[in-house]
């Protein structure tokens, strides 16, 4: 005989279906608590992309005394970046679309991900740390440095915002550039003694003349540490603190995972 189209055991099997919306733990319950996990991700994404952009724009200028795009700082504020976008971009999608379809293979995708922001974030923020424990013999040595290759393009530009913008002149004073083997434009009486971006009114050859009330006597180590000791908890606190938001997505991705794939048994014994 012809196996009959009616399940077995109608009224236990279609309470069996049934029950995987039951309970705290139930597909119901994981759905929509992805929903709302999705929602917060988003928002973390968005804050890590407006740290990071935040702190480029402030020290966008330093680059190249901070050891270029490959230096220490430069890494940990792109992987900051690079994680902010990945979530706003594609795990916010992703998520979204799987968990509206309860797709159990773009839920395990989706998981993954999460998994690499959280190395990510974890990545950025303990770089930012052990670069924030180096900062002022790493920085002391980097600024001396980039002084004794002013005459690089980009380091001059570097060190001329550096100066500009902070007020400020040479490692420790301005007396600190007769100290290294410089030359940025030579006058028939001579080199100009200091950069005229030392000046307080900088205006070409301005540099010449080292009196107090022509040039900025601060240096600029004193300044700049600060500011980039900041920069550094901040990137630190925004990788470290919202890494552990992904592991409660990982968690409950996967028990909706598992429950779908339960569920999806159950099913089809019900119509056997």
């Amino acid at each position: 005989m012809l196996r009959s189209m009616a399940p077995k055991n109608h009224s236990s099997a279609n309470v069996q279906v049934r029950g995987q919306d039951d309970g705290c733990c139930g597909v119901f319950f994981l759905k929509y608590f992805l929903y709302i996990f999705n929602f917060i991700f988003l928002l973390s994404g968005l804050g890590l992309l407006a740290v990071a952009l935040f702190t480029l724009y402030r020290t966008h200028y330093y680059v190249y005394i901070l050891g270029g795009h490959f230096g220490a700082y430069a890494i940990s504020n792109y992987l900051l970046l690079g994680t902010g976008g990945l979530i706003v971009l594609l795990i916010f999608v992703l998520g979204c679309c799987a968990t509206c379809n309860k797709n159990r293979c773009c839920l395990i995708t989706y998981s993954i991900f999460l998994m690499l922001v959280f190395l990510a974030e974890v990545g950025a923020g303990v770089l930012a740390y052990m670069y924030e424990l180096t900062l002022a013999s790493e920085l002391s040595r980097r600024l001396s440095d980039a002084m004794h290759h002013y005459a690089d393009d980009r380091v001059k530009w570097s060190i001329d915002s550096l100066q500009i913008y902070n007020r400020c002149c040479g490692l420790s004073s301005y007396e600190d550039w007769s100290k290294v083997p410089w030359s940025d434009v030579s006058f028939s009486n001579g080199t100009s003694a200091v950069p005229d971006s030392c000046c307080i009114s900088p205006n070409p050859h301005c540099g010449l003349n080292t009196g107090p009330s022509n040039i900025n006597t601060n240096g600029c180590l004193t300044l700049l540490e600060p500011l980039l000791e900041d920069h550094l908890i901040v990137i630190g606190g925004a990788g470290l603190g919202l890494c552990c938001l992904q592991i409660f997505g990982v968690i409950f991705a996967c028990c909706l995972a598992s429950k779908i794939r339960r569920w999806k048994v159950r099913e089809n014994s019900y119509w056997e």
